[in-house]
C-alpha cells in the first residue's frame, strides 16, 4: 500500500492541531476533554505537548514525497506509534477519568482509523510475499 497518502493525512491534520495546541491550547482541552478553566501548568504542558504534534506533521509532510525509504518508513513507524498511543490515552481519558469534550470520540476514532491504515501499509515480509 502507497505511503504517501497516509502521510499527507497526517501532516494536514497534525500541523494545524499543533498550532491551535502552542497558540490555543486551552480551546483543545475544551473540546477534548471538556476542560473550561485549565491551569496554567496545563497550558504549558499542552503547548510542550504541541511541538511533538506539530513535528508529527512537520514530519510527515517532508516524507510525503520520498521514494519508500527507510527513513520513510520510520516516520511511518513513528506515526503508527504515535497514533495507536494517543488513541489508547484518549480511550483512557474519556472511558477511566470522564473527561470527554465534543471531539474526544471522533478524535479516537480518527487515531485508531489512522493507526490500522499505518499497519496496513508496513512492508510485508519476504517470507509472506513467498505464500
Amino acid at each position: 500500500m502507497r505511503l504517501s497518502p497516509i502521510l499527507y493525512v497526517t501532516a494536514l491534520v497534525e500541523g494545524p492541531t499543533g498550532l491551535l495546541l502552542l497558540v490555543w491550547p486551552a480551546l483543545v482541552f475544551a473540546l477534548l476533554f471538556g476542560w473550561h478553566l485549565p491551569a496554567p501548568e496545563t497550558l504549558v504542558m499542552g503547548r510542550i505537548a504541541s511541538t511533538g504534534v506539530l513535528s508529527i506533521g512537520i514530519a510527515s509532510w517532508v516524507a510525503r514525497a520520498d521514494a519508500r525509504t527507510p527513513a520513510k518508513l520510520g516516520v511511518l513507524a513513528g506515526v503508527l506509534t504515535y497514533n495507536a498511543l494517543g488513541a489508547a490515552v484518549l480511550v483512557f481519558a474519556g472511558a477511566v477519568l470522564g473527561m470527554a469534550g465534543m471531539v474526544l470520540w471522533p478524535a479516537v476514532v480518527y487515531h485508531a482509523a489512522l493507526a490500522a491504515w499505518c499497519v496496513a501499509c508496513l512492508p510485508r515480509s519476504r517470507a509472506a510475499e513467498r505464500l
